[in-house]
């Protein structure tokens, strides 16, 4: 029985963050809203159920199927990828690059933030 009501427990979070996301025309995934929320109502209540710790457990035993389809795809559609490799590439290392810089921005203007926060104490 724990189980269902851990399962109840995350779909119930997905659908409140998809509500919220769908409501407010947030530009952030319903899913990753909700986990937002799950996050919230564990902080709050200081622990995990057991049944949401059983649930998460036994979804995180069988995580690499779902990899599965994605490996396929990539068998599937090696031709594709092959035509289109380099572009791949650099578009890969490109995006890489530029998340780096711009979270190392980011920290940055944060630590100028927070340390002219603390001075000004």
């Amino acid at each position: 029985m724990s189980l269902i009501v851990g399962f109840i427990i995350l779909l119930g979070c997905q659908f409140l963050g998809e509500l919220i996301v769908r409501g407010f025309g947030i530009p952030v995934p319903g899913p990753v809203m909700g986990m937002v929320i799950l996050l919230i109502a564990l902080l709050i209540n200081g622990r995990v159920p057991d049944g949401l710790r059983k649930t998460g457990q036994g979804l995180l035993n069988y995580l690499t199927l779902l990899f599965v389809p994605a490996g396929v795809g990539m068998m599937v559609h090696f031709q594709l990828i092959q035509a289109d490799f380099w572009t791949i590439i650099v578009t890969l290392f490109v995006s890489t690059a530029v998340t780096l810089a711009v979270t190392a921005k980011v920290m940055m203007w944060m630590n100028q933030r927070v340390g002219g926060a603390e001075k000004a104490k």
